[in-house]
């Protein structure tokens, strides 16, 4: 199975978002839950621009039981990791490709789009 590069995962909580997230950075994500044979499931994938923390934070309460995440030095990085999970994984709740960043010209690194 492909492996997200994420850590976590985490409980998708305001407690479990700020234990495992400390810093105000660019961020990548991914929400789903734990199957039967103990491995992350990605049911969605999103990004935040210029705060994980604050961006997981808006998921809470949903339907999803954990997170994984990573920090990235920009909107850019962000955007790309965030293109190659959506196309690695095709999560469930992402119904349409991840847009780039505002402002930006950058195409997805996978498909071009």
């Amino acid at each position: 199975m492909a492996s997200t590069g994420l850590r976590g995962p985490f409980p998708l909580t305001r407690d479990g978002v700020d234990a495992a997230v400390t810093f105000a950075m660019p961020g990548t994500y991914a929400l789903g839950h734990i199957n039967q044979h103990d491995q992350f499931v990605v049911e969605y994938a999103g990004r935040a621009d210029d705060d994980v923390n604050a961006r997981l934070k808006d998921h809470v309460p949903e339907p999803y039981q954990k997170f994984k995440f990573e920090y990235y030095a920009s909107a850019k990085e962000a955007y790309f990791k965030e293109c190659r999970i959506y196309h690695d994984f095709r999560p469930r709740d992402n119904k349409i490709h991840p847009a780039a960043p505002k402002g930006s010209y950058l195409s997805c690194p996978v498909c071009g789009q």
